[in-house]
């Protein structure tokens, strides 16, 4: 964490406090934790943004088409 850059953000009581306690129960500080959780939901949009460009170009189908092929197929 050398070159970990400090910033000031604002939880409210019941995360900071819930932080805290995984904290020690996990032996690792709550600036870990939250690094941890902002990675993850940065690496899940970045999933979700790389299907987004790898499915622009599929064809879109009629919303009442696609009724039509759920109920052929007994899913509605």
């Amino acid at each position: 964490m050398a070159l970990a850059k400090r910033a000031t953000i604002y939880l409210e009581p019941e995360i900071h406090r819930a932080l805290r306690l995984k904290a020690v129960e996990a032996d690792r500080s709550v600036s870990e934790l939250v690094n941890e959780a902002v990675r993850r939901s940065l690496n899940e949009d970045a999933e979700d943004l790389k299907s987004f460009r790898d499915r622009a170009k599929e064809p879109t189908l009629p919303f009442e088409q696609v009724l039509k092929d759920l109920r052929k197929r007994g899913k509605l």
